[in-house]
C-alpha cells in the first residue's frame, strides 16, 4: 500500500513561488502516474498536473507555465514547483498515485477516489 504524505503548502503574496513535495512510502512510486489535484470549497476537485514513470508531464490550462511538476524515484518523493502565484490558486492541494494509463491529469481525473492513493494534502493560500 502506497502512503501519501504532502508538505511544502503555506500563505504567500501574488507573483510568489512555492514548491509543494509528496513523500511515499510503503512502496517504490517509479511505476506509478503521480499528479497533483486542488480542491476549495465548493467546488469540484481539479487536476492541476501528472508524471508519468518515464516523466512525461502534462499540466491543466489553468497552470501550464507557470507550474512545473517532477519527480525523484530515488528519493520516493513528487513535487510541484509552483511559480507567479495567483489569490485563484488558493487551494487544498492533494497528490495521487495510480497505475493507470495513459498517464495524463483526465486520465487521473476520472480516476477519482478509486485511485490506488491519495496523499491528505497541503494548503496553498495566495493573497493579492
Amino acid at each position: 500500500q502506497v502512503h501519501l504524505v504532502e508538505s511544502g503548502g503555506g500563505s504567500v503574496q501574488a507573483g510568489e513561488s512555492l514548491r509543494l513535495s509528496c513523500r511515499a512510502s510503503g512502496y517504490a512510486i517509479s511505476p506509478y502516474c503521480l499528479a497533483w489535484f486542488r480542491q476549495t470549497s465548493g467546488k469540484e476537485r481539479e487536476g492541476v498536473a501528472s508524471i508519468s514513470s518515464d516523466g512525461s508531464t502534462n499540466y491543466a490550462d489553468s497552470v501550464k507555465g507557470r507550474f512545473t511538476i517532477s519527480r525523484d524515484n530515488a528519493k520516493n518523493t513528487l513535487y510541484l514547483q509552483m511559480n507567479s502565484l495567483k489569490p485563484e490558486d488558493t487551494a487544498m492541494f492533494y497528490c495521487a498515485a495510480d497505475l493507470r494509463l495513459p498517464c495524463s491529469v483526465r486520465t487521473m481525473e476520472l480516476g477519482g477516489n478509486a485511485l490506488h492513493a491519495w496523499g491528505q494534502g497541503t494548503q496553498v493560500t495566495v493573497s493579492s
